[in-house]
């Protein structure tokens, strides 16, 4: 049988092309942790591999035959939220479950049971261990996923019960424990029944180290894809390993999500003996976005998160960090795998896939709302191409006449210009172009790339387009940013070679439409660029 990319689960090698989770991690590191008797937080984004890492860990240490080692998953007791009883009681269960399935001779799944209905809740857990190390004939290794999930007084009550035990490692409690989640605990900040806020560092101040899943790497990338040509012949054209990464950032849900598609959804390229090309990624991302599983619906409901906002909506808009965004903030939006801080390129949005779903998913009504009123022909000339003046003069007098209420009830006040334009653009380009967004912090501006096609004597040609959106600034003039615009859009037009360019100078003053509204063509670094105010 045929193995595949999977996009659900943990990985199975015999069901699906995968890559060696320890080649992924520091696994001598991890070795000398659990062997010096240290508990330990190992934490990524969703979907990039954590449980089958977990899992991979627990085969190997009960392999070795040192430890006895149980993975145990308490997102079941998410629901008990401030019930420290239920909770409790659902954690307890569970870990029973587990050591009955795995560790069947064990004290815990003979007389667990019987233990707990003779205790009250509330130090459960910590009892269970206790007794189940006493009566171990192996120092205990415990693996806690989706920790995170917890919430309030439960979540506390956990932390704090490992918290109490841990003195008595390895004997009566377990040797080492691993919580596994989306965040470091050190970033929880929870919320008890009372209304007080307390850090997971200081319920859980016993951690030793904190480490981070990273994502794949382009060679892991190849490795993968890979596995797929050398079981059905099927080839990956070279050019697409760049873009992949690109489009990716080496997201393992993505990367693999992307070769499905590929490789099981779209119907031409079944036939194996047929080349994957850079085209065939272009459509299979755009058909991934437009589908929008799983994935990346998670992420589009954190958008609505107050603390996600503070930290997206500037990059949207290129600008500076919001004064009401903290630190926090910025690593909890880290930890969710939406951005990532790099010393060459500062904060910018993960990965292109997740810059396109992000303004699509904030315009998805505004863009419904284009459907019924523009035609998504309404700026195509006889000829098929697409009147790119045309369309951003209907923008123009889109904005004059709406923005001011649009902006208001924006999700994203801030980016409201940016994300408008986007939702535009995006109506009349379906179907019939892409768009490729070019936004981070600090760079004071939004750069849109559209690249438009249609046939031509049964071959496809390209229009392609550069439009920069730059707002004014307060205590900077319209001409200001106009000449620091210009620099900025030619700058990008030369890496894009476009055949027409354009800046959008988006005026918030409350001077008159008259005098804010205009259109003219202004050269820099010997281009053309027409400048359209707004």
């Amino acid at each position: 049988m045929t193995r595949h990319f999977n996009t659900a689960g943990p990985n199975q090698p015999a069901e699906h092309y995968s890559i060696d989770s320890f080649t992924r991690i520091n696994w001598p590191e991890i070795q000398e942790l659990i062997d010096a008797k240290k508990y330990f937080v190992l934490h990524a984004p969703r979907q990039t591999g954590k449980t089958t890492l977990l899992q991979a860990i627990v085969d190997r240490l009960n392999a070795e035959g040192r430890y006895d080692t149980l993975r145990m998953n308490v997102e079941m007791a998410q629901a008990a939220r401030n019930d420290v009883a239920m909770g409790d009681r659902l954690i307890a269960t569970r870990l029973i479950d587990q050591a009955d399935i795995w560790f069947p001779e064990s004290w815990i799944a003979r007389e667990g049971t019987s233990f707990c209905a003779s205790r009250q809740p509330g130090a459960l857990l910590q009892g269970l261990l206790t007794q189940w190390a006493r009566h171990a004939p192996k120092p205990i290794v415990l693996l806690i996923d989706e920790i995170d999930s917890l919430v309030g007084d439960t979540l506390i009550s956990v932390l704090r019960q490992l918290r109490d035990g841990y003195v008595g490692r390895p004997s009566p409690f377990p040797q080492s424990v691993i919580l596994c989640g989306v965040r470091d605990v050190r970033d929880y900040r929870i919320h008890t029944s009372k209304g007080e806020i307390i850090t997971g560092g200081s319920a859980f101040n016993i951690k030793t180290e904190s480490l981070r899943l990273g994502n794949f790497s382009e060679a892991e990338v190849r490795e993968l894809y890979g596995q797929h040509t050398a079981e059905t012949g099927q080839v990956f054209e070279e050019s697409i390993y760049p873009k992949v990464m690109a489009m990716t950032g080496g997201q393992p849900w993505l990367v693999n999500a992307l070769a499905r598609e590929l490789t099981e959804k779209m119907s031409a390229l079944q036939d194996r003996s047929r080349p994957i090309t850079l085209d065939d990624v272009d459509e299979a991302k755009e058909r991934l976005i437009l589908r929008r599983d799983t994935h990346l619906d998670q992420l589009v409901d954190k958008l609505k998160e107050p603390r996600v906002r503070r930290v997206i909506a500037p990059i949207l808009e290129g600008g500076e960090w919001s004064q009401s965004a903290s630190t926090e903030d910025r690593q909890y939006v880290v930890d969710l795998g939406l951005i990532t801080v790099e010393r060459a390129n500062g904060v910018r949005i993960a990965n292109e896939i997740y810059r396109e779903i992000i303004p699509r998913a904030l315009t998805s009504m505004l863009q419904d709302d284009f459907a019924a009123k523009v035609p998504s022909t309404a700026f195509v000339l006889a000829d098929g191409r697409l009147d790119f003046r045309g369309l951003l003069a209907g923008f123009q007098q889109f904005y004059r006449e709406n923005s001011e209420v649009w902006n208001k009830r924006a999700v994203y006040e801030e980016a409201a210009p940016q994300l408008l334009l986007q939702a535009w653009l995006q109506r009349v380009v379906n179907g019939g172009g892409r768009i490729e967004r070019e936004y981070a912090l600090g760079r004071g501006r939004a750069d849109l790339f559209v690249r438009y096609f249609r046939q031509v004597n049964g071959k496809r040609a390209e229009q392609r387009f550069v439009v920069e959106m730059k707002v004014v600034r307060e205590r900077r003039s319209v001409e200001t940013t106009i000449e620091e615009g210009l620099k900025q859009t030619a700058g990008y037009a030369d890496k894009c070679h476009p055949d027409e360019t354009h800046l959008i100078v988006v005026d918030p003053s409350e001077r008159s439409w008259d005098e804010k509204v205009f259109v003219e063509e202004r050269r820099a670094d010997c281009r053309s660029i027409t400048v359209w105010g707004m």
